[in-house]
């Protein structure tokens, strides 16, 4: 389902040397993961005989009952299509492995053995087992069968998923096998593990799991073993976490008396082709593998995973004063540097009482703040033209009292008229000749009191508008630096907001937000908006959605659909979706001329339309491919 897969981490209760009883655990296990749609589900390290055998890995009867219940359980999974990886403990050329079997249909489809084996504290397993880490391209006999064995395994559906297997240490070593898994094409990474629990240790783990599978640009699946482990010396949590390029998707309580698993559907499809987009992945250093192919897996009949409508925006969990200056302080250095490199120290902006203008002053004069410089030096211009209300302009008017910059006022309504005269257009005549006129007026009033005054010009242009090219060609599409050209419209509205904590603002920002998006290009009626911007071009919240997922992940427009619809659940319906999809593929398409020579600005987000910076494309490139689709 457009590249989701369900995994799961699975904890089952262990009777230390009974592997008969830990087979009854995994087996039940195995069957809920396969009701559930898991594609592979992992377990705990050494899961039939429990981690905590000590030396009793170096009986010949505890191998053989091992054994036995693997039997048992291959014989109960013939028909069970969902991976499983279980822990076992190999006898090769007479060395013992602590390894990973991969199980499927009742047959093993590969073992891997562990590399890394800690051997300090309370861990001492070399003790009993032999590193594996060097075992390549060879075969061992489990069973009676020559199954494949060595750490250069991997295995794959032959569509999205591609995964490998470490176990417990081995992530915790200096260079995780899990990183030469990663360069070779894996995608999907699991980790079988023993992970007893000291003081903050959990916390350590987690931290772990979510940043290696950032660094791989992976899914990442870890189990721990749990209760019933000995307590001789060490007590075992369970540990299950499933983390997704840099995010934790699921966590278990752990310490639980009765076996679980928890499952998460990952995005295998996305994590390839971000590799693609972002990051140097095809410089790794490949190794020879082997791959080994997975039957046919568990389809999914349904999406278990909430998809964020608003993925510019921070989560509710983050620090919302922290994300706000932090994006505060890119823009502001970002102004500080041109100006002083310039050796400018005035600002020129247009206030509109809209939503980006206003970040733009806020920004600006932040940065002014930061280097002490005299706020009147920043220099608001208004411009009422034919469709200015007087709720956007007096907000742009306390807004700059309250902030103390120089403002001014110059009405564009007479130069219009003055140029409608002069190419021949009846001001009656309300088209995009009328409106661009207006927005051209006021880049050239900018543009020109910049000169006399020795500022620089400010653009108040978004990410959005970029994306979508509603701007006007040399007219609000133009400025001297473009501070708000790395900000989404949907993370404008929540920077706005952070500013709210100045109370000498607060109600003003607070009407700015709750006033409709528009250009005021046209005639007002009664004093009120006609022309709201999300009428025409649709609503911004579902084009920051789209162009997230069309530019970082390259996703198709089926896709982007489909998220969409998960996204917003009933707020939008399919057929309006279709609408604003279609529109925004044509419009980002045929706009890409104006972000040929958009201004500097500086780059805020993962997401920039700078062609200095992350995209490039040709002015003329046909969207047909994209819009077909949809229909």
């Amino acid at each position: 389902m457009y590249g989701y897969y369900r995994v799961a981490a699975a904890v089952n209760t262990t009777t230390v040397a009974n592997p008969s009883r830990n087979a009854e655990e995994i087996l039940a296990l195995i069957e809920e993961a396969h009701q559930k749609e898991v594609s592979v589900v992992v377990f705990p390290e050494l899961t039939l005989t429990g981690y905590t055998a000590s030396d009793l890995f170096l009986n010949q009867t505890l191998l053989s009952e091992q054994n036995r219940a693997l039997q048992n359980i291959l014989k109960n999974i013939q028909t069970v299509d969902t991976v499983a990886i279980i822990g076992i403990a190999v006898l090769e050329a007479d060395r013992l492995y602590n390894c990973a079997a991969v199980l499927q249909n009742g047959k093993i489809l590969g073992v891997i053995p562990k590399s890394y084996l800690p051997n300090k504290k309370e861990f001492y397993e070399k003790r009993q087992f032999t590193s594996g880490r060097d075992i390549v391209r060879t075969t061992t006999e489990i069973l009676g069968e020559e199954v494949p064995f060595g750490v250069d395994l991997l295995f794959t559906d032959s569509k999205e998923m591609t995964f490998g297997i470490e176990i417990c240490e081995d992530l915790w070593a200096v260079t995780p096998p899990s990183n030469h898994m990663a360069s070779n094409g894996a995608n999907l990474l699991f980790n079988l593990s023993a992970s007893n629990e000291l003081i903050g240790k959990h916390e350590y783990r987690e931290e772990l799991v979510r940043t290696q599978s950032a660094r791989c640009m992976a899914a990442y699946v870890y189990s721990s073993a749990g209760v019933g482990e000995s307590t001789t010396d060490t007590v075992y949590g369970g540990h299950a976490i499933i983390s997704e390029y840099g995010s934790t998707l699921a966590q278990n309580e752990r310490f639980s008396m009765e076996s679980h698993l928890i499952t998460a559907d990952v995005d295998l499809e996305k994590l390839r082709w971000l590799r693609l987009n972002e990051s140097s992945y095809g410089d790794g250093r490949r190794k020879k593998t082997r791959t080994v192919k997975v039957g046919k897996l568990p389809a999914l009949s349904s999406l278990q995973r909430e998809i964020n409508p608003t993925p510019f925006v921070p989560s509710e969990y983050a620090d919302k004063t922290h994300r706000c200056d932090e994006i505060v302080h890119i823009q502001a250095h970002g102004l500080i540097k041109r100006m002083r490199h310039a050796h400018i120290k005035k600002a020129v902006i247009g206030i509109s009482g809209g939503l980006d203008s206003t970040l733009a002053l806020l920004s600006t004069h932040r940065a002014f703040e930061m280097m002490k410089w005299d706020p009147a030096d920043i220099i608001a211009v208004t411009m009422p033209g034919f469709g200015t209300t007087s709720r956007t302009k007096s907000n742009a008017v306390k807004l700059c009292e309250a902030l103390g910059v120089t403002l001014k006022e110059v009405d564009i309504t007479e130069l219009s008229l003055k140029e409608f005269e002069a190419i021949e257009h009846d001001p009656a005549e309300h088209s995009v000749t009328y409106e661009n006129v207006q927005a051209r007026a006021r880049t050239s009033i900018l543009m020109n009191m910049a000169n006399k005054e020795g500022g620089l010009v400010i653009g108040t242009g978004d990410l959005s508008e970029i994306a979508l090219g509603w701007s006007t060609y040399n007219g609000d599409h133009m400025s001297m630096y473009a501070l708000n050209s790395g900000i989404p419209k949907t993370l404008i509205k929540y920077v706005i907001e952070y500013y709210k904590r100045n109370n000498k603002i607060a109600d003003i920002i607070d009407d700015i937000l709750d006033t409709p998006i528009s250009p005021e290009l046209l005639p007002h009626k009664d004093d009120e908006i006609t022309q709201e911007t999300e009428e025409i071009v649709g609503p911004y919240e579902l084009h920051d959605f789209f162009l997230y997922h069309f530019i970082k992940y390259g996703a198709k427009p089926e896709k982007i659909r489909f998220l969409a619809l998960k996204a917003f659940d009933t707020k939008y319906d399919e057929e309006t979706i279709t609408k604003w999809l279609k529109l925004f593929f044509r419009r980002f398409f045929t706009q890409q001329f104006k972000r040929s020579c958009m201004p500097d600005g500086p780059k805020v987000g993962t997401i920039s339309l700078s062609p200095r910076a992350d995209w490039k494309m040709p002015s003329d490139a046909d969207f047909e491919a994209w819009i077909e689709v949809l229909t």
